[in-house]
């Protein structure tokens, strides 16, 4: 149990937008000027961005201007106010998109909703030194970000909490030259590698928060390397942008009022279906295959993807890490996971993330899907 004091009842809205091209916000800016959406009540943005940093980036930029204006504050501090999580890189059928999540206070309700509804809560970390990356430092700070977002959220039970969402500092040269200049070590000077450590850092740190790693399993040679230690919940990613660790909790709560729910799910495997049906009947969803009319319930699914970690799928080879395109393990790894789950849901415009950094048993694929209650 989280212990935390009567929350504040809360709603949750979700808002699924299609970009045309990464500086594509006309969806967001269309909302603010309708009224739809008030710039204050937003908590978070995830983007899955097409093209490299750069492109997601500008993405970032664009979004950053638009709710600048709106909120009447820097564009700086749209930044560390709103975690902006992109996502780059999209392969096969991924559809360029962007998912808002806003919260917003409300009175206590003459007759609360069945059952726990959508709670959302958002943290960051301090900012990082580059010699903290994918070392025990961070695993803490994360950890304490983890517990700090659910509180936040208005969740007591642990159980509740469905996904996490991280965006983590990526190793820079810029960073690197920092320490070496203060004679501080670094996990390691391969800028990729370095990198992959701050995201398994981060997954470890919400294992160790959601319960499900204990605190003294963790070391720093444990990071990236006992991969028995992983978090069913996690789902990680770096970027250059970042300084700091920002967490998005999301989860169900009792003091929410959303119309939505959220379940979770683990996919064993790139074919495991199973584990895209139990993150759906977690969000109220319970016929398979779904009908037309359910699968519009669906607000969204996120998708954390390890096919990369491993070298086969029941027993039959594959070469994403050996064939032409091997270079691109993640983007293939992300393109299978969207097509398998799109298959189900029947949209291919879902967030999928490329990260096997403790996220999940190796090889295996972490869903979690909110859909809209009856």
């Amino acid at each position: 149990m989280v212990p935390i004091g009567e929350p504040d009842w809360i709603d949750v809205e979700v808002f699924r937008l299609p970009m045309s091209s990464p500086d594509d916000v006309t969806g967001l800016q269309a909302l603010l000027q309708e009224g739809q959406l008030k710039a204050e009540e937003i908590q978070a943005i995830i983007a899955q961005t097409e093209g490299t940093g750069y492109a997601r980036g500008y993405a970032a930029l664009c979004m950053q201007l638009v709710l600048a204006q709106s909120l009447g504050i820097s564009t700086e501090e749209v930044f560390e106010r709103i975690p902006l999580m992109m996502i780059g890189l999209c392969g096969g059928l991924m559809s360029p998109h962007y998912t808002i999540f806003t919260r917003r206070t409300v009175l206590p309700p003459q007759d609360p909703p069945s059952g726990k509804r959508l709670a959302i809560g958002v943290a960051n970390t301090p900012k990082l030194l580059p010699e903290d990356y994918g070392r025990t430092t961070q695993v803490e700070k994360v950890a304490m970000a983890v517990q700090e977002a659910i509180q936040k959220a208005g969740i007591s039970d642990l159980e509740d909490v469905h996904c996490v969402e991280v965006k983590c500092p990526a190793m820079t040269p810029a960073r690197m030259a920092d320490a070496q200049a203060r004679g501080q070590s670094l996990v390691s000077t391969n800028l990729g590698q370095a990198s992959s450590f701050s995201k398994a850092a981060c997954a470890l740190g919400v294992g160790v928060a959601l319960g499900e790693i204990p605190a003294e399993r963790i070391s720093d040679a444990a990071i990236n390397r006992d991969f028995n230690l992983y978090t069913t919940r996690g789902s990680v990613s770096a970027g250059g942008e970042q300084s700091a660790c920002r967490v998005l909790v999301i989860g169900n709560s009792s003091h929410s009022i959303s119309p939505y729910r959220i379940g979770h799910g683990v996919m064993q495997d790139q074919l495991d279906t199973s584990g895209i049906h139990t993150a759906l009947k977690g969000a109220g969803l319970e016929t398979f295959p779904l009908t037309p009319e359910e699968q519009k319930r669906i607000a969204q699914v996120f998708v954390n993807c390890g096919a990369d970690a491993v070298t086969s799928v029941r027993g039959r080879r594959h070469t994403i890490h050996s064939d032409f395109l091997a270079g691109y393990a993640g983007i293939m790894a992300k393109a299978v996971a969207n097509a398998v789950v799109a298959s189900v849901v029947g949209d291919p415009m879902i967030l999928a993330s490329a990260g096997f950094e403790h996220q999940g048993p190796p090889g295996s694929n972490l869903v979690a899907a909110i859909a809209r209650v009856h």
